[in-house]
């Protein structure tokens, strides 16, 4: 009966958004809570489940595979897929979370981009932001969380760690691999590599 109840619920639920004009592909497979609020201009792919307390937009895009819960999505914003806005996240107007993307208790500014593979928890960032592919923000030590504060128009590059507490400032850059451990001044390149050894003719072992 309870099955049968929550199948019920959720067709209703999906039938008021669809007659307030958003767009759903395959409907059957997306599931709302009583709560969620969805502005003009909407469009939810497949395979997308939104639990309480979320609130989207205006002219929001939010693709197949993705879970969203107790968060706020600005006008233009673009979701997913597989990505996953946990509780007290705020994607700010024109920004863009892609595919296996985690976002927590963070905010992030218009038209930042977290394009993929990364994770980032108890963060501020700014606007036009660019977040490089397996970045992560190190929030947690084991006993406390630190925040990380990433200001306007900073790039950080592919498989960086940024080690909470820590302030990367105004169009800076953070070079890729790199360990960020320090706060980094505005307009500086930040970088943390060990210079790569190369051996001439090298010859593997053999068995």
């Amino acid at each position: 009966m309870k099955l049968l109840n929550s199948q019920n619920l959720q067709n209703k639920l999906r039938d008021k958004f669809i007659k307030s004009g958003v767009k759903m592909i395959g409907p059957e497979t997306i599931f709302f809570s009583n709560d969620t609020k969805i502005g003009k201009g909407v469009t939810i792919e497949p395979y997308v489940v939104i639990g309480s307390k979320v609130k989207i937009g205006n002219n929001v895009t939010i693709k197949s595979f993705s879970h969203l819960e107790s968060c706020k999505i600005e006008n233009k914003v673009e979701v997913g897929p597989y990505a996953r806005i946990r509780p007290e996240t705020i994607l700010k107007e024109g920004s863009k979370v892609g595919n296996f993307v985690e976002i927590k208790k963070s905010v992030v500014g218009k038209k930042s981009k977290i394009n993929h593979l990364s994770y980032v928890g108890d963060s501020d960032l700014g606007q036009m932001v660019n977040i490089g592919a397996g970045t992560i923000t190190c929030n947690y030590d084991g006993v406390k969380k630190s925040k990380t504060i990433i200001k306007d128009k900073v790039f950080i590059g592919s498989n960086s760690s940024l080690v909470a507490p820590v302030k990367i400032n105004e169009e800076s850059i953070v070079g890729a691999g790199s360990v960020i451990t320090k706060n980094v001044k505005k307009k500086s390149l930040a970088l943390t590599r060990s210079a790569q050894t190369e051996i001439s003719n090298y010859k593997r072992k053999s068995k």
